[in-house]
């Protein structure tokens, strides 16, 4: 068998085209998930909830009361209230929202940890391929709303990385010595001030390893999106094979591909962690 190169220059505009929509899920994906594990982590990190029988006992009882209370509203809405405008029933919701945010207003704080705990150990239990699955293939069952593989794609790669993201946050700002947030409490700065220009940028410094780490992984793990026919690397690879039977010719240059963009990254990184560190 001999390894034809031109099997290679003739599938290389569809092989970039299918790298450019792998750089493209990547990319959003990363900055969806670095804002949703960003927000994530500091919840988990600042508002601990310790998992416990009364904790997760108080995390049913407010599921239940939610389900309930959307029960309600939806049998209200079509039944007792069914002529009533439909404006003037989205109002009367939003102000008993309103009215529950305010009079449990205390609790926010620990049901946004609560929450955050339960998505970092839906995303983290449950393989991406199933997630991603599910999404383009059940959530619109449900929600009665379709999606393309490209949408769904991202926001699986979104809501994935930033589970881990979170952990990773949690981490750094973990490691940072308590004596930095004394010492900004001492000089009488608002917690978040503490955040942002103490605590903040000691802790990015110690997440840029772990962060490029999870940038690669999510690189390579838009290989998976192929079981929803998104036309990223993997799938043009796929296909090119369909049409010339070359397969070690495309999946070398496939696999090479992955690794000038993963190698890439790293350097990025590499980069930005020596400029960085601290001296």
């Amino acid at each position: 068998m001999t390894f034809e190169w031109s099997a290679i220059w003739a599938a290389w505009p569809d092989l970039m085209s299918g790298a450019w929509m792998t750089v493209q899920i990547t990319l959003l994906g990363l900055v969806g998930g670095t804002l949703i594990g960003a927000l994530a982590g500091v919840i988990i990190t600042y508002v601990p909830v310790p998992v416990s029988r009364r904790s997760l006992s108080w995390t049913v009882v407010a599921l239940v009361v939610l389900y309930a209370l959307l029960r309600l509203a939806s049998w209200l809405g079509g039944g007792l209230l069914a002529d009533v405008p439909q404006p003037v029933w989205w109002l009367v919701q939003a102000a008993v929202l309103v009215a529950l945010i305010w009079r449990f207003a205390a609790w926010i704080p620990v049901t946004l940890s609560v929450l955050a705990q339960v998505y970092v150990l839906l995303m983290r239990g449950t393989p991406i391929v199933v997630q991603v699955m599910f999404i383009y293939f059940a959530l619109p069952l449900i929600i009665n709303l379709r999606i393309d593989g490209f949408t769904a794609a991202t926001f699986t790669l979104m809501i994935n990385s930033g589970a881990y993201i979170a952990e990773i946050v949690r981490a750094g700002l973990q490691s940072v010595p308590k004596g930095l947030q004394e010492a900004g409490q001492a000089m009488g700065l608002p917690f978040y001030k503490i955040l942002a220009f103490i605590i903040g940028p000691v802790a990015l410094r110690r997440m840029i390893p772990t962060m490029g780490n999870q940038c690669i992984i999510s690189l390579k793990d838009s290989s998976l999106f192929i079981v929803i026919g998104v036309a990223e690397l993997t799938r043009q690879g796929q296909e090119i094979i369909a049409g010339n039977f070359r397969a070690v010719e495309i999946w070398s240059a496939v696999a090479i591909i992955y690794l000038i963009m993963t190698g890439f990254i790293a350097l990025v990184l590499k980069f930005v962690e020596h400029r960085t560190r601290i001296l």
